[in-house]
């Protein structure tokens, strides 16, 4: 099971940190990333990160956004800065093993205020 956490309100142009940690039932997780959904749209990439730290960024988020991740805690962050109300969305982190199924963890909500 994966389990995120760091939502909440902020103000435009605030900055938030997001963290998922992977639970011990998961193993040999190759990628880890976050993705998000805001109301009446599909959920969309927002960045990931493989296991040798080779990274992939939505284009809405170059430069505001940093990926990373702890492989020995099982844990990837988001750090996301100069926040804008378009970010405001429902964040979901993901793993997956090699060679295995994508694990989702449970939304943490972020909310923007103009």
């Amino acid at each position: 099971q994966l389990q995120a956490s760091g939502g909440g309100l902020v103000q435009a142009g605030g900055s938030l940190r997001l963290s998922c940690v992977a639970s011990g039932s998961i193993f040999n997780i190759n990628v880890m990333g976050w993705y998000r959904q805001a109301p009446g749209t599909q959920r969309e990439l927002v960045a990931r990160i493989t296991s040798a730290g080779s990274t992939v960024y939505a284009d809405s988020v170059k430069g505001r956004f940093t990926i990373s991740r702890d492989s020995a805690k099982n844990t990837v962050y988001l750090q996301m800065n100069s926040l804008k109300p378009e970010d405001t969305a429902v964040y979901s982190c993901v793993g997956v093993p090699y060679g295995g199924p994508w694990n989702w963890g449970r939304g943490t909500l972020v909310t923007v205020s103009s």
